[in-house]
């Protein structure tokens, strides 16, 4: 056999099949545009901030932790977090919510959702092989990424393939997967809107869980003018939540492993076998009330937030009225799928600065 065939036919491959995944993943387009889409803070903002790129590589090595640490199969877990973000828009929800609306105002009944969207990518738009569409993943890694958030019965995914059984929860990994998002973004905009200066601890610190992290980290000698103290307040949070999460979960898994040897077969009403103790989780719900209030509602996000949704309104009512405003491709694609479907996926692809850059050349305004 030749070395060509060997290491890069079709037959065969010297990877596992979940590793073959993350690199697929790794490799697509999709991925690489994450790092200049928005998480909470634009892209242009500074090199500091967390794009959508960087938070899904922090998904991902929480989550490998988390899997590790509970005796899972950890790679299976890494494919998913680094794929779960893959369908967002620019401009972070706020241009998901914008697509959505002007979906349903033309009569698009299922509108846009970002995690579908990543379930889309995967399967129908990414384009790596001929005559086939998606990267041709395992089915454990797609339904990974199209169930990681609960609940997974949503209107958006009428007439999923019924093989993806939406009254089945997934594979544990795919349940680690959506904590391990929750563990890494609130973490990260904590310290995001700290050095920005949008919050400041002690607006936090009437949250419970800030205040045992607050306590661990002033133990050690740091105190809250240093800078030292935000670093050390984030890892302690991350450490907090990690080993809540290990603690509560590790002894329900091994109960659900005796009832479901294998993988998804436990019914979606049944408890999530998964997650932080009823103290953490109750504190957890509180602290990201505060964030809603105080850092993502705050007038200066709110303001660009505006900003990336005129924008994506503008590009969509653009491209509908004149179709040769887009590329070749997208217009090769209206005879095959719904119009507003293929109008809404390339807005969807693109990352913060084109869409502004498109915008711009359209109508010769900067929104800033």
């Amino acid at each position: 056999m030749k070395a060509t065939e060997r290491f890069f036919g079709f037959e065969e491959d010297f990877r596992e099949p979940f590793a073959r995944d993350r690199d697929r993943v790794l490799h697509c387009a999709s991925f690489r545009r994450l790092e200049y889409k928005t998480q909470v803070f634009l892209n242009h903002e500074g090199d500091y901030f967390r794009t959508r790129l960087t938070h899904s590589l922090e998904v991902s090595q929480v989550a490998r932790t988390l899997a590790r640490s509970l005796g899972l199969q950890e790679t299976l877990s890494e494919v998913i977090a680094l794929a779960h973000d893959l369908g967002h828009t620019p401009f972070g929800h706020i241009g998901g919510d914008a697509l959505d609306a002007l979906m349903k105002e033309d009569g698009s009944a299922n509108g846009f959702e970002h995690n579908f969207q990543s379930f889309r990518v995967l399967t129908r738009l990414e384009r790596r092989y001929k005559g086939f569409e998606g990267l041709n993943l395992t089915f454990a890694t797609l339904e990974g990424v199209l169930k990681h958030s609960f609940p997974y019965q949503k209107s958006h995914l009428a007439g999923i393939d019924e093989r993806f059984r939406l009254d089945r929860h997934p594979s544990l990994e795919a349940m680690v997967v959506d904590h391990a998002d929750e563990i890494a973004y609130t973490s990260h905009d904590i310290d995001d809107g700290v050095k920005y200066g949008l919050i400041s601890f002690e607006d936090l610190l009437e949250n419970e869980l800030v205040r045992e992290v607050d306590a661990v980290v002033l133990q050690e000698g740091v105190s809250r003018g240093e800078k030292l103290y935000r670093h050390r307040f984030v890892a302690g949070m991350i450490k907090f939540l990690v080993e809540d999460f290990i603690q509560n979960s590790q002894e329900t898994i091994k109960s659900y492993r005796m009832d479901a040897p294998s993988c998804a077969t436990i019914d979606a009403v049944v408890k999530l076998p998964v997650g932080f103790s009823l103290h953490t989780a109750t504190e957890l719900k509180k602290l990201k009330k505060t964030l809603r209030q105080k850092l993502y509602h705050h007038q200066k996000i709110v303001e660009k937030m505006y900003a990336g949704k005129k924008c994506i309104e503008g590009l969509y009512r653009a491209f509908g009225e004149e179709h040769d405003l887009l590329p070749l491709y997208q217009k090769e694609l209206f005879g095959i799928r719904n119009e507003r479907r293929v109008i809404a996926d390339y807005i969807a692809s693109m990352t913060d600065r084109f869409a502004l850059k498109s915008y711009h050349e359209i109508y010769g305004l900067r929104l800033y």
